[in-house]
């Protein structure tokens, strides 16, 4: 998604698609909400933890012209409106949390996420603004002792930023329940040419985010055919996004304990799938798994 670093006279201006951006926050407000019920009454200290925070707010605007623009399939026809984004939006989930963690490497927008402080007074002193690259203070967090702690972590990239050995560390913790919009056509996709020729830093960057090199296996296959004349032909044939996505959940079966079948599928104006909206749990609890599961499915399912 393109964020745009705010201007002097635009300080808030944090620019989103359409639709799908709306549905993707409507699923996480739903489970932070069943989530803080739940553990409303528990001996464990929560935290909401926002990886790519922004500024708090995001702005739909009319259809983006800038030929700049790195993935125009973001840009939609929507007037001009401030909204709120996934930051202020945790902030107002009641029951509240006991901590709320917002990452973002831009110092510009660190210092807008100060500003929730004066929006909620009341929580001021339990929001924790953590300028830095999100895989490095994600994995600081996560080497902290989780024993007395839970957290639901929003893991929203700019791109292609978050990488395996993260959501490795997260799973880890057997205390985060993770949120991840992953890449699927709008990133991952874009990277697998059909001649299945693929540079090497493409690849570089698909191993860091997969954290595997079996996918070149696992998205091209070899395919023999005879032609009119009995001579054998060899094809290489591209997998599509849903063998792109279920290999990403296998992935994410690979290291958490508990992982939603079915994740929400982001699509475009054209319905073109964008991302896909993707659940885990760390704990290693049974029961602990089995009502974030069912929380997490029956949104799914439903929105």
């Amino acid at each position: 998604m393109t964020r745009r670093k705010p201007g002097a006279s635009d300080t808030k201006d944090h620019r989103f698609g359409g639709d799908w951006t709306t549905k993707k926050l409507e699923i996480l407000r739903n489970y932070l909400g069943a989530y803080a019920k739940v553990l409303k009454n528990q001996a464990f200290t929560t935290a909401y933890i926002d990886a790519f925070a922004g500024t708090g707010y995001r702005t739909l605007k009319q259809l983006e012209t800038d030929r700049s623009l790195l993935f125009p399939d973001l840009a939609e026809e929507a007037p001009q409106k401030l909204l709120e984004g996934s930051a202020k939006m945790a902030l107002q989930v009641e029951p509240r949390f006991d901590r709320y963690i917002f990452i973002e490497k831009d110092p510009d927008r660190c210092d807008q996420l100060e500003e929730l402080r004066s929006d909620f007074p009341h929580l001021a002193e339990d929001i924790r603004i953590r300028r830095g690259e999100a895989n490095r203070v994600i994995r600081d967090l996560c080497r902290k002792n989780w024993e007395r702690h839970r957290a639901v972590l929003f893991l929203d990239p700019y791109g292609m930023d978050v990488e395996w050995a993260t959501i490795e560390k997260v799973a880890k913790t057997g205390a985060i329940d993770l949120w991840v919009l992953f890449p699927l056509g709008i990133g991952v996709n874009r990277l697998l040419p059909r001649s299945g020729e693929i540079p090497a830093g493409w690849r570089n960057r698909l191993d860091l985010i997969l954290g595997s090199d079996d996918w070149y296996q696992a998205f091209y296959r070899a395919e023999t055919t005879t032609n009119l004349f009995g001579e054998e032909e060899t094809t290489l044939v591209k997998a599509g996004v849903e063998a792109i996505g279920r290999y990403w959940v296998d992935r994410l079966k690979s290291a958490f304990p508990g992982v939603a079948p079915a994740p929400k599928v982001l699509m475009n104006s054209t319905h073109c799938p964008l991302y896909l909206f993707c659940f885990a749990v760390s704990s290693p609890n049974p029961r602990a798994q089995a009502i974030a599961l069912d929380i997490a499915n029956h949104i799914l399912k439903s929105d």
